[in-house]
């Protein structure tokens, strides 16, 4: 009995390797995820008691079910926190959306929360949501399943307080024209702070984690000899420049999946939508199929309005339907590459690019919205993801399961 207090106590779940072929779920996961991820060991009947250690899964003591399909919004702390927040749960209560990627690490390097008095992260802390224990219960009570978006490798915050971990230039941190910062994805170091941010989303009740921004700065390719930094362990690789990003962000996203495992979530990655449309993208290190390898979800960001002229679209915003469709397939068929495929669960624009100019785009009401979400269902991909950076969302006239 005590060593059952004592379990409780560490918030852990104890799943014991059993003999005879016998599986064992961890409690609150949903029964169609476990079919698709249960690990199974077997232990042949001995005398002696099994070497193995059991294996210890955190039960935060929140129970979400995954939903038939992920129907999800991009939802800032500041929404989350404040009363934004009330407005976004009726939107998911009166329509067929369910989910919410809340940000826990937001685009600067902040945490949304000010983590509990003595923790390492206590000076990024910001008192956007005042509890996020009590948040996650409302989400709870409503059915709506929980992604925490964790921003890794842009990090003005970090840059600018450990330059060692950054890129430097004449003896300043690089940054780029819109003054953001990055941190580097060589450093095993920048790996265990954003690592040790997720799992502590994990402890707080989410199910998901999404890492955003797992790339090295747009246009790298251009400026990696001139920018100092450090190489670490892969210094010594035999690839060149290009395989050596590809291999740092690959391995980052490895490492993360495999240190999330204790902690019972689902991992997804955001990634260029015109990464799967080439066989690796050179300067930021991403390669659609080798990151797709170590993640649960690929979530690609296929605004229509951040592509210029691609597959023979001439203006892509203004032809949502098409944009998306095309590259639906595309997608598929990288996919279709791998032995076991991530669920493919895209971004799609639900907000107006105006910067584009005039005869360039459009306003993006009910039928732009729908029309994207239908191309991805003709092309047999269910689960998508809105963007609206305001949080401000098309709430009527638009079929969410078409």
């Amino acid at each position: 009995m005590a060593l059952k207090q004592f379990f409780a106590s560490i918030g852990a779940v104890v799943i014991l390797t059993l003999p005879f072929h016998t599986s064992v779920q961890a409690e609150g996961s949903d029964s169609s995820t476990a079919e698709q991820h249960q690990h199974r060991e077997t232990v042949h009947p001995a005398k002696e008691f099994p070497s193995s250690m059991p294996r210890f899964v955190y039960d935060s003591g929140l129970t979400f079910e995954y939903p038939d399909a992920v129907r999800g919004i991009y939802v800032t702390g500041h929404s989350a926190g404040g009363a934004r927040f009330d407005t976004l749960v009726d939107l998911m209560n009166s329509t067929d959306l369910n989910a919410m990627v809340i940000d826990i690490k937001d685009d600067f390097g902040y945490l949304t929360y000010v983590p509990e008095e003595g923790s390492k992260f206590e000076n990024i802390g910001q008192p956007y949501i005042s509890d996020p224990r009590a948040m996650l219960e409302v989400m709870e009570q409503n059915e709506i399943y929980p992604i925490a978006r964790v921003v890794v490798f842009k990090d003005t915050v970090l840059a600018e307080e450990r330059p060692d971990l950054s890129f430097v230039d004449n003896g300043q941190v690089w940054a780029n024209g819109r003054g953001e910062s990055f941190v580097n994805p060589f450093s095993k170091e920048v790996w265990d702070y954003n690592v040790e941010i997720a799992i502590e989303a994990a402890k707080m009740g989410f199910k998901e984690i999404q890492f955003d921004y797992v790339r090295f700065p747009e246009g790298f390719e251009t400026r990696d000899t001139t920018l100092q930094y450090d190489l670490g362990e892969y210094g010594g690789s035999e690839y060149d420049d290009t395989q050596r990003r590809v291999e740092a962000v690959t391995d980052f996203v490895e490492y993360a999946s495999e240190q999330l495992k204790t902690y019972d979530v689902e991992v997804s990655v955001d990634i260029f939508g015109y990464s799967a449309t080439l066989p690796e993208a050179p300067g930021i290190g991403q390669n659609f199929n080798k990151i797709s390898e170590h993640v649960d979800v690929i979530s690609s960001m296929i605004y229509p309005s951040h592509w210029t002229s691609y597959f023979g679209i001439d203006k892509p915003d203004l032809e949502p339907y098409k944009l998306v469709s095309e590259y639906a397939k595309v997608e598929n068929a990288k996919l279709a590459e791998l032995e076991e495929p991530p669920v493919s669960r895209p971004w799609l624009q639900d907000f107006t690019a105006s910067y584009l100019g005039a005869g360039n785009y459009m306003v993006y009401g009910p039928a732009e919205v729908e029309a994207q979400i239908k191309a991805l269902a003709d092309n047999g991909i269910h689960e998508y993801l809105l963007w609206n950076a305001g949080n401000t969302y098309t709430t009527e006239g638009v079929d969410f399961t078409p």
